[in-house]
């Protein structure tokens, strides 16, 4: 059996960030293109929206057995039949009770909260996980997990000399590495930690340019 056919189908590589490769000897490495980086930098890629399985259908399940047991109790007084003791009670309260009661109260409140928390789905596109890319092709829309990108990124921190341990956070808008050198001067460190995870966030190619911010500190003691 060959190495390939032992590799499992459903394995997943994690995306990697290849290094510029060296210019040749006598050759000098060519600026970045200023028209391009500014390009990339002002694609605002909106966000990926949620399909928002869950709220749509418990709602639509509220609503249908709210509806239906509606028409069933509606029917049944129609044909002559008493109305249920629910609906009964309930116009009885509507009738005696006053708007300022406490309970009237706390059930417009209720009706208030999930009316805005409706809205509010309704309104924002939610998938506040995944970074959307810079396009790439015309009609191929692209996202990134942020997970994924703080590991690749941790990755890359780890390579630079004199760094002992990373801890990556990569947020909406920035992206905060926090390192532990035990060698070295921490200015360099942070200013190779800069230079690499700068490097890094350019290749994973974000729609919105992503702050960085880079605390580097010494091991404590024991």
């Amino acid at each position: 059996m060959s190495d390939d056919d032992a590799e499992l189908p459903d394995t997943r590589r994690l995306p990697t960030l290849d290094k510029t490769p060296d210019a040749p000897a006598g050759t000098t490495p060519s600026a970045p293109d200023t028209a391009a980086t500014s390009a990339a930098d002002d694609d605002r890629t909106g966000r990926f929206w949620s399909d928002r399985r869950v709220p749509a259908a418990v709602v639509a399940l509220l609503l249908l057995a709210a509806a239906g047991l509606l028409l069933y109790d509606v029917a049944a007084v129609r044909a002559d039949r008493p109305a249920m003791a629910w609906r009964r009670r309930l116009a009885h309260e509507l009738a005696t009770r006053h708007l300022d009661n406490p309970w009237v109260l706390g059930a417009a409140a209720v009706a208030v909260v999930l009316g805005i928390w409706l809205i509010v789905l309704a309104v924002t596109p939610g998938l506040r996980q995944v970074l959307p890319m810079r396009h790439g092709a015309p009609d191929v829309r692209s996202g990134l997990d942020r997970a994924a990108a703080a590991l690749v990124l941790r990755d890359r921190a780890m390579e630079v000399a004199g760094v002992q341990s990373v801890r990556m956070k990569v947020s909406r808008r920035k992206a905060k590495a926090h390192a532990v050198s035990h060698f070295r001067e921490l200015d360099e460190v942070r200013a190779d930690l800069e230079a690499a995870l700068g490097e890094g966030l350019r290749q994973l190619g974000p729609a919105r340019r992503l702050g960085l911010t880079v605390d580097v500190r010494r091991p404590k003691k024991r």
